[in-house]
């Protein structure tokens, strides 16, 4: 048992004595009053009857005073529902409404708040923040509604009603959220909205509106759903498409020297109603599920059934949790002792949003797989940090720039920043990669920077690739 645990016990066994004692000594003070007035005309069961009422006053009154403290509504310091209590309360809301509606509104900065200004500021920040959303509340004429802490910086608040009806509002919160202080202290925030028309789980709701408010923080979409599937639904079709294999490949050409030196793979999965589920919805459903190594395994076994008889080398994303877990590296060795024919044809794609240390199993496991002749490249170098740290803290092949950096070409200062990766990964022995090249003169372009990979656009189904 924790020290923090043992003293909660402590102070609460003490203070339910503190409260506890001064009824039993009123018990007590009555049954000897009792006994020294009527001692004489007392009936003998009166001694048996006393003891009891002494036992179970003590018993129930310390119990119940005890086991109080267990229940707790609201977060001592931001007066807002718990997590426990918020979603006891939104799944008897969710079950007995038509249409429930959820909002997250996040704190995206309060990690940087409490490393810059201190916890006592950071929580000067979140009591302001919530004083804010309650006044913005109140002055649409909405009052009486529930809010909890999720975590960290990020708060939910339930709505009667369909999102639609409620979508104006969190657009005209964010935007009133520019340059919002508190005490002097920036405060970023952003926010999403879903309701149960998506789900009814809330599970699947929170996780939905963390997807959507990354989303909407990128600009790549609005509020709508990312998946219109039921996510009950889509994580029994993804669970059986695993255990049936039953997956459909795409490929992408990738030029060297106007020649096709290899192919980027996709992976759909199939449904038995023969509808495909496209990556960016399943892969969240694996990693939720720890099925994600599994799941790559399972695909390069069928690549290497389906290209027994080629040459032809394929690349593919990798999860970089996958190739720091030993039993993703241990499953490798087994592969490549089936499929000896598939070591110097594999290329793995890995990019990471968090950079992890230590890095020693993950050079060691990495340095494996390229001695078997196995490639490794790092993505997205240009737009996610940690491809930079990897790209200088790991031994790899090659970099691939990000897709921003294609999209964008038309900007000079891009073009700077895209010809000085490309020297950097060349002074560092890497090849580099960049891909959406779209039209003859972004390839051109491309040639001229001597990029040593370029990929296209056009993507085929693997069945058809002869």
């Amino acid at each position: 048992m924790l020290l923090s645990e043992t003293k909660e016990r402590e102070y609460r066994f003490k203070l339910a004595l503190r409260i506890g004692l001064p009824i039993f000594a009123l018990v007590l003070i009555l049954i000897s009053h009792t006994l020294i007035t009527s001692y004489d005309n007392l009936d003998p069961l009166f001694f048996v009857e006393s003891i009891l009422l002494i036992a179970f006053s003590v018993y129930f009154i310390l119990y119940l005073i005890y086991s109080s403290f267990d229940v707790r509504i609201t977060e001592p310091f931001t007066k807002v529902f718990t997590r426990e209590y918020l979603n006891k309360y939104l799944k008897k809301e969710i079950q007995k409404s038509k249409y429930y509606t959820l909002v997250l509104i996040n704190i995206d900065n309060l990690e940087e708040i409490n490393n810059r200004y201190g916890i006592e500021n950071s929580d000067r920040v979140i009591v302001g923040f919530l004083d804010w959303i309650n006044e913005f509340f109140e002055s649409k004429g909405i009052t009486g509604y529930p809010i909890g802490h999720l975590k960290g910086g990020a708060f939910i608040i339930g709505l009667q009603g369909k999102k639609e009806e409620h979508s104006s509002i969190l657009e005209l919160l964010c935007l009133k959220s520019d340059n919002f202080l508190v005490d002097n202290i920036e405060v970023k925030i952003s926010g999403a909205i879903n309701d149960t028309t998506f789900s009814s789980e809330l599970k699947y709701l929170y996780e939905n509106l963390f997807e959507l408010q990354q989303e909407k923080k990128t600009k790549k979409s609005s509020y709508a759903n990312i998946e219109q599937m039921n996510p009950s639904d889509l994580e029994y079709i993804v669970i059986n498409s695993l255990k049936n294999r039953d997956f459909l490949f795409f490929r992408q050409a990738v030029e060297e020297k106007k020649r096709v030196a290899f192919y980027e793979l996709f992976v759909k999965l199939k449904t038995q109603e023969g509808k495909l589920i496209h990556q960016k919805s399943y892969l969240k459903v694996f990693e939720r599920l720890g099925l994600t190594p599994s799941f790559e395994i399972a695909v390069l076994e069928e690549l290497a059934q389906k290209c027994r008889e080629s040459d032809e080398v394929y690349a593919i994303n990798i999860s970089a949790t996958s190739l720091r877990n030993g039993i993703f590296t241990e499953n490798m060795k087994e592969y490549l002792t089936r499929y000896p024919f598939m070591a110097h044809r594999l290329i793995l794609i890995v990019s990471e949003i968090e950079y992890y240390t230590p890095l020693v199993q993950f050079r060691e496991r990495i340095a494996y797989l390229r001695s078997r002749g196995i490639r490794i490249v790092i993505d997205r170098l240009g737009t996610l940090h940690t491809s930079f740290l990897y790209m200088r803290d790991l031994n790899v092949d090659a970099v691939r720039f990000d897709v921003f950096y294609s999209k964008e070409i038309e900007n000079e200062k891009n073009r700077k920043i895209l010809k000085s990766f490309h020297q950097l990964a060349n002074q560092l022995g890497l090849k580099s990669w960049i891909r959406l090249i779209e039209d003859e003169r972004l390839k051109d372009l491309a040639c001229e920077y001597k990029i040593d990979y370029l990929q296209g656009k056009e993507i085929y189904a693997i069945e058809n690739m002869n």
